[in-house]
C-alpha cells in the first residue's frame, strides 16, 4: 500500500500559479504510476494529468494542456503539479492518485490509492 498526502493548494487570482505536491509513503513510490484529478462542487471527479513510473511519459486533459505540468521525483517520493495561467474554472479540490499498473488511464476507478485532496480556488 501507499499513503498519499497533497499540499500546496490555496487561493490565487486568475492568471496566477500554484504548485501542488503529493508526498507518498509506504510501498516503493517508483512502482506506481501517478495521476492528478480534480472535483468541483456538484461535478464528477475528472482527470487532469498523469505520469508513468519513471516519469518518461505524461499526458494531460485538453483543458489544462499547455498550462499544467506534472513531474515526479522518485528519490523524494513526491509528485508535483505545476499550474500556470490559472482560470476560475480550475477551482476544485485536487487529488493525487496512485495506480499499480503503468499503462495509460484517465478513469478514477482505475487508480488504486488516493490522497485526501487539497483545495484550489481561483478568483476572477
Amino acid at each position: 500500500q501507499v499513503q498519499l498526502v497533497e499540499s500546496g493548494g490555496g487561493l490565487v487570482q486568475a492568471g496566477g500559479s500554484l504548485r501542488l505536491s503529493c508526498a507518498a509513503s509506504g510501498r516503493s513510490f517508483s512502482t506506481y504510476a501517478m495521476g492528478w484529478f480534480r472535483q468541483a462542487p456538484g461535478k464528477e471527479r475528472e482527470f487532469v494529468t498523469a505520469i508513468s513510473r519513471s516519469g518518461g511519459t505524461t499526458y494531460y486533459a485538453g483543458s489544462v494542456k499547455g498550462r499544467f505540468t506534472i513531474s515526479r521525483d522518485n528519490a523524494k517520493n513526491t509528485v508535483y503539479l505545476q499550474m500556470n495561467s490559472l482560470k476560475p474554472e480550475d477551482t476544485a479540490v485536487y487529488y493525487c492518485a496512485a495506480r499499480e499498473l503503468n499503462s495509460r488511464s484517465t478513469a478514477p476507478r482505475e487508480y488504486d490509492y488516493w490522497g485526501q485532496g487539497t483545495q484550489v480556488t481561483v478568483s476572477s
